[in-house]
C-alpha cells in the first residue's frame, strides 16, 4: 500500500506541528508550509524519515507563494492525498480602537483567505485524478474552531474568521463532492498550544496537541464532515448553537476575554 500524500499549513508549532508528526509517524509524505524557516527545518529533523517532508517557508496570505508551493509538491509528488488548511492566528482585538483594524484584518486573511489560497491549487488536480478510495480522489480539511460558533467578546476578528472559514468549507462540501472530493470540518476546542499558552481564563476539555492530532487523523481518514474535538466541546457548541440570543447575550457579555498581543504561528484553537 502505497503511503498517503499530506500537504499542511502552519506546520511549524502547535497543531500543524502535532498533525505533521502524527502523519510522519504513519509513513506519509508531506509537504510541510510555515512561516519560520528554522522550526520547519527542527521539525523536518525529528521526524522518523526527514527526506519524505519538503519544506515550505511562505506566509498563506501570499497566493501566488501558496500557488508555487502546490505545483512544486505535485512536480515531486503528485497530487496530495489530503490538504490541510491549518495555518492560523488569534489575538485579542476590540472594534472601537482604530489601532486594532490591522490586526482584524490579519486574522482575517490569515484563517479565511488564507485557507483559500491553501486549497484553489489542488482543486484542479484533484478533480482530474483518478480516484484513490473508492470514488474519492482526495481529501480537504479545515481546521476551524468551536469560537466560530458563536461571536465571544474580544474576539470579534478570531470568532468572525473561524466561522467563515466554517461557511467556506460547507460550500466547497457541496461544490465539490459531485467531483468526488471530500471536505472535512475540524473544530478543535481548547488545545493545549503556543496559543493558548497565555489565555488568562479557565479552558474547559484542555486537550493536548498529540492527542488532539490523533483524534483529527482519524475523523479525516473516516471523511468526516464536520468533527469537534474534544468530544465534551461538541455538545457545548451544539448547545451554543441553539442558545436563544437574549441567553447567549446574558451568559457571556461578561465573558473573560483575549488579551490584545501579537499573534503566534498556531492555529486552531479558541
Amino acid at each position: 500500500m502505497r503511503p498517503l500524500k499530506v500537504f499542511l499549513t502552519g506546520a511549524s508549532s502547535g497543531i500543524g506541528e502535532a498533525l505533521a508528526r502524527e502523519y510522519a509517524r504513519q509513513g506519509a509524505i508531506l509537504g510541510l508550509v510555515g512561516r519560520r524557516e528554522d522550526a520547519l527545518q527542527a521539525l523536518a529533523a525529528s521526524l522518523p524519515n526527514p527526506h519524505a517532508a519538503r519544506l515550505y517557508t511562505a506566509d498563506v496570505r501570499d497566493a501566488a507563494a501558496m500557488l508555487q508551493a502546490a505545483q512544486d509538491f505535485i512536480a515531486h509528488h503528485g497530487c496530495p492525498d489530503i490538504v490541510i488548511a491549518n495555518a492560523g492566528v488569534s489575538v485579542g482585538t476590540v472594534a472601537s480602537a482604530r489601532e486594532d483594524l490591522d490586526a482584524f484584518r490579519q486574522v482575517m486573511d490569515t484563517n479565511w483567505f488564507g485557507m483559500l489560497t491553501t486549497f484553489q491549487p489542488f482543486i484542479g488536480p484533484m478533480q482530474a485524478r483518478e480516484p484513490v478510495t473508492g470514488r474519492w480522489r482526495g481529501t480537504l480539511v479545515g481546521i476551524a474552531s468551536v469560537a466560530g460558533v458563536r461571536g465571544l467578546p474580544g474576539a470579534g476578528a478570531y470568532s468572525a474568521s473561524k466561522a467563515a472559514a466554517i461557511r467556506l468549507l460547507e460550500s466547497l462540501r457541496l461544490e465539490q463532492r459531485p467531483h468526488g472530493i471530500r471536505v472535512v470540518t475540524i473544530a478543535p476546542g481548547y488545545i493545549r498550544t503556543p496559543m493558548t499558552a497565555h489565555n488568562p481564563y479557565p479552558m474547559p476539555f484542555l486537550m493536548d496537541a498529540d492527542a488532539f492530532a490523533r483524534k483529527a487523523a482519524a475523523a479525516i481518514a473516516a471523511g468526516r464532515r464536520w468533527k469537534v474535538i474534544p468530544w465534551p466541546m461538541g455538545l457545548v457548541a451544539a448547545v451554543l448553537h441553539v442558545l436563544p440570543r437574549a441567553l447567549y447575550d446574558a451568559l457571556f457579555m461578561r465573558a473573560p476575554r483575549k488579551p490584545r498581543k501579537t499573534d503566534e504561528d498556531a492555529a486552531g484553537t479558541p
